[in-house]
């Protein structure tokens, strides 16, 4: 590298180098002992202090060196000032990051350093960065000193930069212990260990996580999180009129099953009560209107991310500190194709009644929502909602980035809209066009599974049915449910979106007026 260095010196009067300060030190030792000169040679980098040593070990064949403000956990977090009043003086960007200065004593030492923390501002950081101490200590400051990054507009300045860990041997550290900031800790910690839950939900394979299965981990995870819980088999379902879940579990092997969680506050009574429903279909094959084998269809292991969702959620809100009343309803069962299964043209009858003509096997989301829906009402909360992964036109509509939401009430879907701008779990309005409806007209039944060309819309339209004047919001997160790739906090596959939306809709939730 020396050799190479001093060469491009010699062909084009000089070179830039990003490596760090050891590591240029290293290479201008290097040209030191064999007499090159690197005389317009620039070594630039972060990730260590440029002490005054190294400085002068760089310069000392020529060179110059102009750190940046580097760490693993933030990426740049400045560069180095052109008119620098001391050595290691950067341009702090104060665009993509807050820095914070405190004073902190030396741990058995009458030292006291200015140490300094930082806060991301980036939307897409995949760390959480909240006032974390980079184990940094120096001097913050504006400056004027007249090179270009100033008329960039960053006068900040951080100088003196020194290593707290070196000094101490401490660990990064969180700084503050104030009510607030512990609570919000607890809450991130929380809702991140409930996002991950629903995400391994999602993403287990279906011979390994059954309805069965799943109702199994719901009453464990009932019993750590202080919910009722009451699950509901085959049979039951049967005797209580769900005919939506039961004609969808026609073609499989593997019972239905529907849990019920509660969790009820201290002194709770009188509090607003919402219940969230979530599909579960633990797989998806569409049934008799069979999908094609596309990737696509591999993913159907996820047609269950929203009673995961539901589920992941239920299990914050004691420890979160909800004061509402909560109830969540997870509808599970598979859609596989058998000679039992439902069939085009079969007529259901659903909780609340009505009758419903399939048009379409692979529209059974709707279904065992409907009877989901049906009981949620029954029990006068106020309000309901439900989330899942309902239809392939709303993930056309809105792409992979946010979910849809539909209601009957606006003051609910406002609550969500705000809910999803405080978690950034993307959500977008859709109409809920009531002139759709006839799409889905019946000559044999009240009504179709199936119809119209805006399927995300008449899907609405069909679950509207089922919930009378209960203010009522639908999420359809078809889109989100999956990522083929790392983008900000939805990690490669299954994403666990709704949880953070649901868990804040849930510990915010004020009764809505209806409509």
């Amino acid at each position: 590298m020396a050799r190479w260095a001093a060469g491009a010196v010699q062909s084009a009067g000089g070179c830039y180098i990003s490596a760090s300060a050891s590591l240029s030190l290293r290479v201008c030792l290097a040209a030191k002992s064999e007499g090159l000169d690197l005389t317009g040679t620039v070594f630039s980098g972060g990730g260590e202090p440029l002490t005054a040593a190294k400085a002068t070990g760089i310069a000392s064949v020529g060179a110059k060196a102009r750190p940046n403000y580097f760490s693993v956990d933030t990426g740049a977090m400045g560069m180095s000032c052109a008119h620098p009043a001391s050595l290691s003086e950067q341009h702090l960007f104060t665009d993509a990051f807050a820095f914070i200065q405190h004073s902190r004593q030396v741990p058995t030492s009458d030292l006291f350093v200015d140490a300094f923390n930082v806060t991301t501002l980036l939307p897409w950081s995949q760390k959480v960065l909240l006032n974390v101490e980079l184990d940094d200590y120096g001097v913050i400051g504006e400056r004027t000193c007249g090179c270009p990054f100033e008329e960039l507009g960053f006068t900040h300045h951080v100088r003196q930069i020194a290593s707290f860990r070196k000094l101490t041997g401490e660990g990064v550290t969180l700084i503050g212990t104030g009510a607030a900031l512990q609570a919000g800790v607890k809450r991130g910690i929380v809702t991140a260990t409930a996002t991950n839950m629903a995400r391994d939900f999602a993403n287990m394979p279906p011979a390994y996580l059954t309805a069965r299965m799943f109702a199994d981990k719901a009453v464990e995870i009932a019993g750590q999180t202080g919910l009722k819980v009451e699950v509901f088999n085959k049979d039951q379902l049967l005797a209580m009129g769900c005919g939506g879940i039961i004609g969808v579990n026609r073609g499989s092997v593997e019972p239905p099953r529907m849990v019920r969680l509660t969790y009820k506050p201290t002194g709770g009574k009188g509090k607003p009560h919402l219940i969230m429903v979530g599909k579960g279909v633990m797989y998806d094959s569409g049934g008799i209107s069979l999908k094609p084998s596309d990737p696509s269809h591999a993913m159907m292991k996820g047609d269950m991310s929203g009673a995961a969702a539901v589920l992941a959620t239920m299990s914050t809100l004691k420890a979160l500190g909800c004061t509402n009343n909560v109830t969540g309803y997870l509808m599970c069962t598979d859609n596989l194709p058998s000679g039992s299964a439902m069939a085009m043209g079969d007529v259901l009858t659903m909780r609340n009644g009505k009758t419903v003509e399939i048009h379409n096997t692979d529209a059974e989301g709707r279904l065992i929502l409907a009877d989901g829906l049906s009981l949620a009402v029954e029990q006068k909360p106020d309000a309901v909602l439900d989330i899942c992964t309902l239809t392939g036109a709303m993930a056309r509509a809105l792409g992979s980035g946010m979910a849809g939401v539909l209601g009957n009430n606006q003051k609910l879907v406002d609550q969500l809209l705000a809910s999803a701008e405080r978690t950034a779990d993307k959500l977008w309005q859709m109409p809920l066009e009531q002139e759709y409806r006839s799409a889905l007209d019946s000559y044999v039944a009240d009504m179709k599974n199936v119809g119209g060309e805006a399927g995300a819309i008449t899907a609405a339209l069909f679950l509207e049915e089922f919930v009378g004047t209960t203010p009522w919001a639908h999420i359809d997160i078809a889109g989100p449910m999956w990522s083929d790739g790392d983008n900000g906090w939805l990690q490669k596959g299954m994403t666990g979106y709704g949880t953070r939306l649901l868990i804040d809709a849930a510990l915010n939730f004020k009764r809505p007026a209806r409509s």
